[in-house]
Formats: C-alpha cells, structure tokens, sequence
C-alpha cells in the first residue's frame, strides 16, 4: 500500500512538473526552422514574444547592433524614438520584442497561445520570389498547321501561355 501511495505521489509530482515545464515551453518558427526558447520571459502579460538577444539570434541569426537590427548584409534601423518598444533592459539582460521587430519589417505572424508557439512567415519582399523562381516545365505541342513547337524553342523570349483544366 505505501509503494502504492508513493508511485501515485511520484506521477503526482511528475505531472505537476512537466505542466510547469510546458507554461514556459515557448518555441519560434522563423524561416522554416524551429527553435525552442531556453529563457522565461517576465512579459507575462504581454502577446508579444520578447527574447534575449542570445535568444533573438541563435532563433532568427539577426543581431542588435549600433546601426540597426542586422543578419549578414541585411540590416535594419530601429526608429530612435521608438527603441523602448524594441529594447528593455532587465537587470543585465537585455530584451528583445520579435513581434514588434515583425510589424516594423511588415512581416506577418501567426501565434498559438496553447502551444506558445510563434511563426514568423516571409517579409514581403520575400513573399514574390517564387514568381522570379517559377519555370515552367518544357513540352512539345502542334500549332493549327500540325508543326511541333517546344516551349525551350522560345527561351529568351516572352511567351503567354494560356491553361485550361476541367476540373
């Protein structure tokens, strides 16, 4: 009996811990890589997502620099008078509001409050590239005469295809 009792007070605690665990579980998709945040952020009350600067790079690759929020060559500037809604300072730890940096770039995010989950989805600047990406696929079809045209025969040239599907 007291076996009993102490493998129900163990699952107890267990379940217990791994609840608390899974309130500070946050996680950031930000492109197409998920990454698991390690730091709680005292922003309880916030819906945004505030991260270390630690955090903000090794989930994103961006850095806080004098100049303005950078990754690689990309980089940019923070208003001056708006860096306390970026930046906040707490103790020695410095912040860093994503969801905010998002609506300065214009880039959208979706937020799973269950899951704390954040998607960071594409700026727009990178919302079109597949357009510049997309080829179409070379074949060989009659014209009205019966002559076979292939689609690589007009390479370097502007061809409008027109598609008709039944379904």
């Amino acid at each position: 009996m007291r076996t009993l009792i102490r493998c129900l007070g163990l699952i107890f605690l267990f379940s217990m811990a791994t609840e608390a665990t899974s309130q500070v579980r946050r996680v950031v998709i930000y492109d197409d890589v998920a990454t698991e945040l390690r730091t709680p952020s005292p922003f309880t009350q916030s819906k945004d997502l505030w991260v270390t600067l630690a955090e903000l790079t090794r989930s994103t690759g961006f850095v806080v620099k004098p100049q303005g929020v950078c990754r690689r060559e990309l980089c940019f500037p923070l208003p001056k008078q708006r860096k306390a809604d970026f930046l906040e300072q707490l103790g020695k730890v410095t912040w860093f509001n994503l969801s905010e940096f998002a609506r300065l770039v214009k880039q959208p995010v979706a937020y799973d409050e269950e899951l704390a989950t954040w998607y960071f989805g594409p700026r727009p600047e990178g919302q079109n590239d597949y357009l510049a990406t997309l080829e179409a696929p070379n074949f060989t079809l009659p014209d009205r005469s019966g002559k076979l045209h292939s689609l690589s025969d007009f390479r370097g040239k502007k061809v409008l295809l027109i598609t008709w599907a039944s379904w």
